[in-house]
């Protein structure tokens, strides 16, 4: 009889048939395997940048006004941040390589969804799968570019990073290009269809890499690291109010450009296209910076000049001057959210990145909803000028990371003590990270410490 067997196949756990499934994959070689994580980041990065470059277009089409959009945005928010969650133990449990090729599908078809709205809620709608697509996509791609950088064995996420950065520029910019000559729905399904070509090429070995990721897993892991919980809130914290500026510009600046300084669609587009460039330029020297300066005066000073250029772009009545914030933005967020990661991975491992990345993402997915809300009663520039204000709150942090501990002077206990309470209860939302981040500040000096481990 064919139903006792139907039965046990139906019972076979779903993990064991996509071990069996992934084990014929055969790994790829580390140079296919870099150059596929790396074509996911920058899928990701012009999947997003296109986005950005139509938001104005999409409110518009929808009829919806700055507090409107402003909780259209929130449900993206809440699509991202409710998916981390979920993403994390997949990756555990089914490996980051094939979590990553499904998200990299997944992010592709959502991003048309938003241009095919014709009312608020069905824009909501559509931004809440959107956003659940692209927290999964951010979560696998983070946790796939650790496991490779430590088979790589030298830094690599800083790089990965970038290669985000500049594709969210190219998205920006084709973005730019296509509001003068096609509607958003036409597109956002072009950027789909060469998103899933790119997909259809990197799959193999993204797949490819879960099966080497089990190989390792049998000769064993290294330790998990304690967890200094409010040194890793704090962490967090910091990359979360740079964060916040990234996605305040990504979803607000075209519009801030278009609707204050009166500029085009393509110089608007522009606006977030140098942000990103200057981004992208700052982290693949970022290295670099970290030997020159170090990580303290590299984290202070970024915030300080992203402070300086929110400040401009937003208070200036000239164009130029405002595209120059941007870049000037771009340029001091560049290294401050991998230098937070990186360090939380060192201090707590993988569960150490998990904790300051669930902090950290909360500012990037909740800025562009605060945006919204505050520009309706303070007006867009006011409301973008609360990036700036974040920027100094994260340089005034710095200074009170002390090794791994969290030193406030002058402050009360009850201040750490509840920093520690928060972190203890905050779910990792990526699990099976493994240990390489420490490989990624092996070269560099502590975080404030300005002597490199070892020395």
């Amino acid at each position: 009889m064919a139903t006792p067997a139907l039965v046990l196949r139906a019972r076979t756990p779903v993990a064991v048939l996509v071990r069996s499934a992934r084990s014929s994959a055969p790994p790829p070689s580390v140079e296919r395997l870099r150059l596929a994580v790396a074509a996911l980041f920058v899928l990701d990065g012009a999947v997003f940048g296109s986005w950005a470059a139509r938001v104005p277009d999409v409110a518009q089409q929808v009829g919806a006004g700055h507090s409107t959009l402003g909780i259209a945005l929130l449900c993206l928010s809440v699509g991202a941040l409710a998916c981390m969650q979920v993403t994390g133990a997949l990756c555990a449990r089914l490996g980051a390589g094939l979590v990553s090729a499904v998200a990299a599908v997944l992010v592709c078809v959502a991003v048309v969804l938003p241009g095919l709205a014709a009312s608020v809620p069905a824009l909501c709608a559509a931004l809440l799968v959107f956003g659940a697509a692209t927290g999964m996509v951010n979560v696998a791609a983070n946790a796939l570019g650790v496991s490779v950088e430590a088979r790589v064995g030298r830094p690599l996420l800083s790089g990965l990073h970038a290669g985000f950065s500049f594709g969210g520029l190219a998205g920006a910019l084709l973005g730019g290009v296509a509001s003068a000559v096609a509607g958003v729905a036409v597109h956002l399904v072009a950027v789909a269809c060469v998103g899933l070509l790119l997909t259809a090429w990197a799959a193999p070995a993204l797949v490819g890499a879960d099966a080497a990721a089990d190989v390792r897993r049998v000769t064993g892991a290294a330790p998990e690291r304690r967890r200094p919980t409010a040194a890793l809130v704090v962490l967090g914290v910091i990359a979360g109010c740079t964060a916040y500026g990234e996605g305040a510009l990504t979803d607000w600046g075209a519009l801030l450009l278009r609707t204050d300084l009166s500029a085009t669609p393509l110089l608007a587009a522009g606006g977030y296209a140098g942000f990103s460039l200057a981004m992208a330029c700052g982290r693949l020297a970022g290295n670099r910076l970290v030997l020159a300066l170090g990580e303290r005066r590299l984290l202070i000073g970024g915030a300080l000049l992203a402070a300086v250029g929110v400040t401009a772009a937003v208070t200036t009545a000239s164009l130029p001057v405002a595209l120059a914030g941007f870049v000037l933005v771009g340029l001091g967020l560049a290294n401050i959210f991998p230098l937070a990661i990186a360090r939380a991975g060192v201090l707590g491992g993988a569960r150490g990145i998990a904790l300051a990345t669930t902090v950290g993402y909360t500012g990037l997915l909740g800025g562009p909803p605060a945006i919204g809300l505050l520009a309706e009663h303070l007006g867009l520039s006011v409301a973008i000028g609360t990036v700036a204000l974040l920027a100094l709150v994260a340089a005034g942090l710095v200074p009170t990371l002390v090794g791994d501990a969290v030193r406030l002077p002058g402050a009360p206990p009850v201040l750490t003590s509840a920093a520690t309470g928060v972190g203890a209860r905050l779910q990792p939302v990526v699990s099976g990270f493994g240990h390489g981040t420490g490989v990624y500040v092996r070269d560099l000096g502590l975080l404030l410490g300005g002597t490199a481990p070892g020395r």
